[in-house]
């Protein structure tokens, strides 16, 4: 069964793989073996990550990048491919949020949010994946949504609209590259206390979340990984695509 799993000779692109939920995952793709290209805009978080897998004896790069830039994405490609050839495995894990209210809400933080939570996918979409194509790369997309994708959160309006999009790009991706062989999937996780969301957790938000999932507890990164790997595995999940994976803890199946 291991080797269900195992994802040696793949190579993975973690946009986003310098931030607490991404480097987790990216983590767990390079203990199966992958070769992993950390991608963020702080070059020194992405090489602190690829320290880490390297001390665990994997294989990892780091890459600058800005995702709301094509220029900047498609520039990191032709680097990332310089060092591997090509990809098997994209993690689209960039994110960025804000608890503004609606009518103080400008249209600059509007576009900051989306551009990097909704526009980043769709452009490292565009990109990774035709170069895929091209390359006739069979392979997965998984991209990392949020429960507020589904029923939208209090204080987080913009978040949440831009993970409803993501929602929708995976599955209107998932028909659109599975002729290619190309499988596009999201996760959906719970709240995992990361940089992000850490600044809205008043204790009485603690308490509404805690009310609202049956397991009683946040999420650690860590718990993130076995969802992507599983995602990332052309063997274990081979007949998967454009779902919505849930880890959460039961948040999304708990009301009042």
């Amino acid at each position: 069964m291991t080797q269900l799993f195992d994802l040696t000779g793949k190579t993975a692109v973690a946009i986003g793989g310098n931030g607490v939920l991404g480097s987790s995952m990216a983590k767990g793709l390079a203990a199966q073996g992958a070769k992993v290209a950390i991608v963020g805009r702080n070059l020194e978080k992405a090489n602190e990550v690829v320290q880490e897998i390297e001390s665990d004896g994997g294989t990892a790069k780091a890459f600058q990048a800005d995702v709301s830039s094509r220029d900047s994405l498609v520039q990191v490609a032709n680097e990332i491919e310089k060092w591997s050839g090509g990809w098997d495995i994209l993690l689209n894990a960039p994110g960025t949020n804000s608890a503004t209210p609606f009518f103080e809400l400008g249209m600059d933080e509007w576009d900051q949010i989306m551009d990097i939570n909704l526009k980043g996918i769709v452009l490292s979409c565009q990109i990774f994946a035709k170069k895929m194509i091209e390359q006739e790369r069979k392979g997965s997309i998984i991209n990392i949504s949020s429960v507020s994708s589904t029923t939208p959160l209090s204080k987080v309006f913009t978040y949440s609209v831009s993970k409803a999009g993501i929602n929708s790009v995976t599955q209107y991706l998932a028909r659109e590259f599975a002729p290619n062989g190309i499988r596009v999937n999201a996760i959906i996780p719970g709240f995992f206390p990361a940089e992000q969301n850490r600044k809205i957790l008043s204790p009485e938000r603690v308490e509404s979340i805690m009310n609202h999932t049956p397991m009683n507890r946040f999420g650690t990164p860590e718990e993130l990984q076995g969802a992507t790997v599983w995602l990332a595995s052309d063997k274990a999940s081979s007949f998967v695509t454009g779902t919505l994976i849930r880890v959460d803890g039961g948040f999304g199946s708990m009301t009042i």
